[in-house]
């Protein structure tokens, strides 16, 4: 049969599609349960007549991140524009590569869901406050303390109402390089659930890990590492990329290929390509390494396509 038979590509390309499909439908059965938690929020700030977007992609709203790592992302310019007021809220898929080497642990992740509220000098920091215990309340979920910052303590801590334990922290401030502001923060069980951020001062960023939540209220275990790895993935796919040289496309690349050097496994052509991809550049790096001995990093990637990192000591035989 030829090589590039028509029927061998149809048949294999379906094959792809029925894993894929069949991976997306176990991880909407996953998940479903997070699901709830998210409509259950979205229905909450629906009934405070406040409007709800929820928003599935990482895709970045302006060229600040590769992907977007904050529900807050969109709204920056409304945050600095003085003439604008209103309040919002939304769900909004993130992805943070900053804790990749802390994956595994319960508590990071690389991909998850932030349940935000913003408003933009309309809701005071005691509303928010008001706002969120009445939501955790609604689930049963009541926060072991609550952090201020030392510098609010006094204005904030009242708000409270002697409701949980108050813990002065100076590390409660936030900043995105141009928009600032101090913040209270709250734990369960000795991680941080969500924060509340005034901004400038005059506006609210309010955001509370969806993932989290979902694990303190429904008891849903933590995904390991390939898990944590995986989900990255397959979120980074389905908001329209592939792997490639640059930029986000090189950011999936990576992790299909870290997925591959761990032993994970996952049913979609990208990974299986990227499988692929790299044997062969084993195999070239095993050939052409005595030629070439002490070249950096640098020369094998620009000149070869070879990660120097993900190849084999060259001590080995």
């Amino acid at each position: 049969m030829p090589k590039d038979d028509p029927a061998k590509h149809v048949a294999r390309h379906c094959k792809w599609h029925y894993l894929l499909v069949r991976h997306i439908h176990a991880k909407e059965v996953a998940y479903d349960t997070a699901g709830r938690l998210i409509r259950h929020y979205q229905d909450f700030c629906l009934s405070k007549g406040i409007d709800f977007t929820r928003i599935e992609s990482v895709r970045p709203h302006d060229a600040t991140t590769l992907f977007c790592s904050a529900g807050m992302q969109q709204y920056k310019p409304l945050f600095s524009d003085p003439c604008h007021r209103g309040t919002v809220a939304n769900s909004q898929a993130c992805l943070r590569l900053g804790d990749l080497d802390e994956i595994g642990d319960g508590t990071h992740f690389l991909h998850f869901t932030m349940l935000g509220l913003f408003s933009f000098r309309e809701m005071s920091v005691a509303g928010a406050i008001d706002f969120w215990l009445e939501f955790l309340a609604t689930l049963d979920l009541v926060p072991d303390h609550v952090t201020i910052h030392p510098d609010r303590l006094a204005e904030w801590a009242p708000l409270y109402g002697g409701r949980m334990p108050i813990v002065p922290d100076p590390e409660c401030t936030w900043s995105d390089g141009s928009i600032t502001g101090y913040s209270t923060e709250f734990y369960k069980d000795g991680v941080e659930i969500g924060n509340i951020v005034n901004p400038l001062g005059t506006c609210i960023d309010v955001g509370f890990g969806a993932d989290r939540l979902d694990m303190l209220i429904n008891g849903t275990p933590p995904e390991d590492v390939l898990e944590t790895l995986s989900g990255a993935i397959m979120k980074i796919i389905e908001s329209g990329y592939r792997p490639g040289n640059k930029e986000q496309g090189y950011v999936l690349r990576k992790l299909l290929r870290r997925l591959h050097r761990m032993g994970g496994t996952l049913d979609h052509p990208f990974f299986i390509e990227e499988g692929e991809r790299q044997d062969r550049l084993r195999a070239r790096y095993l050939h052409l390494r005595e030629r070439h001995p002490g070249m950096s990093p640098e020369w094998w990637f620009d000149t070869h396509g070879i990660e120097l990192s993900d190849m084999p000591d060259t001590s080995d035989g």
